[in-house]
C-alpha cells in the first residue's frame, strides 16, 4: 500500500472555507481537518504455548500492575530530589532533605512494600530501571545508608533479589512480557502511563519474541 501525506490550503470561496491536510492513500487524496491524535501502539496478539504458559502470563500481569504504581513513584520521586538537591548548595541541608524523602517514602508505602513476594520484588527492581534510568543497586549506592536501610528490610533483605538487574525487553523474554502488558494496560487505562527513560523498541521486541 503506498501512503503518502501533504497539506494544502483551499482557495477561499466563502466564510465557510478551512484548511485541509490531505492524506494520500494508494492515490486517493482524502481531507481531514486538524485534528492531532494521541500516538498508539499496535499490539500483536500474544500467542500461547499452552494453557500453562497462559496462566504464566496472567500471573505475570497481576504482579507487573500490582507494583507499577511503586516503580512510577520511585521516579517520580527521584527527578524531584534530583532537582532540589541541585538548587542546595549546602551538604547538611542536602542531607537533611535526603532524609526527609526517604522519611516520606517509608511511611507511604514501607508496609505495602513488606508484602511483595520475591518475584513481584524483583519486577519492582526490573521498572525502576525503566523508570528511573538506573539500577537499584545504583540508587542505593548514591543515597547510602537511608535508602539502603529502607530498602534491605522492606524487601531485598527478605529475598534473594538481584538488584543489579536491568530492564531489557529486546533481549530478555520476560522483560518484553512485561512491557507488553504495561502497554496494553496503558491503553485500557488499567495503570497511569508514566514514559520510561530508557529507549525500548517495542517492535523489535515484538518481532524477536512473538
Amino acid at each position: 500500500m503506498s501512503f503518502s501525506y501533504s497539506q494544502v490550503e483551499s482557495k477561499p470561496q466563502d466564510s465557510t472555507e478551512r484548511e485541509y491536510d490531505y492524506m494520500i492513500i494508494e492515490g486517493d487524496t482524502i481531507p481531514r481537518e486538524f485534528i492531532d491524535l494521541e500516538e498508539v501502539i499496535i499490539l500483536n496478539k500474544i500467542k500461547f504455548t499452552s494453557d500453562l504458559d497462559r496462566r504464566r502470563y496472567l500471573i505475570l500481569r497481576r504482579k507487573t500492575r500490582k507494583v507499577w504504581p511503586y516503580a512510577k513513584l520511585a521516579s517520580e520521586r527521584l527527578t524531584e530530589l534530583n532537582a532540589r538537591l541541585a538548587s542546595i548548595k549546602s551538604k547538611s541541608e542536602r542531607r537533611k532533605y535526603t532524609k526527609i524523602v526517604q522519611k516520606y517514602i517509608e511511611e507511604q508505602f514501607a508496609a505495602e512494600l513488606k508484602k511483595l513476594t520475591r518475584t513481584e520484588g524483583q519486577i519492582l527492581v526490573k521498572l525502576i530501571h525503566r523508570q528511573t534510568g538506573v539500577t537499584t543497586f545504583q540508587l542505593i549506592k548514591n543515597l547510602r545508608s537511608g535508602w539502603r536501610a529502607f530498602w534491605y528490610d522492606t524487601t531485598a533483605g527478605l529475598f534473594d533479589i538481584e538488584l543489579k538487574s536491568e530492564y531489557n525487553p529486546v533481549n530478555n523474554r520476560e522483560d518484553f512480557l512485561i512491557e507488553d502488558i504495561l502497554q496494553r494496560s496503558f491503553q485500557r487505562n488499567i495503570l497511569d502511563n508514566q514514559p520510561s527513560v530508557l529507549k525500548i523498541d517495542y517492535f523489535e521486541a515484538s518481532s524477536k519474541w512473538l
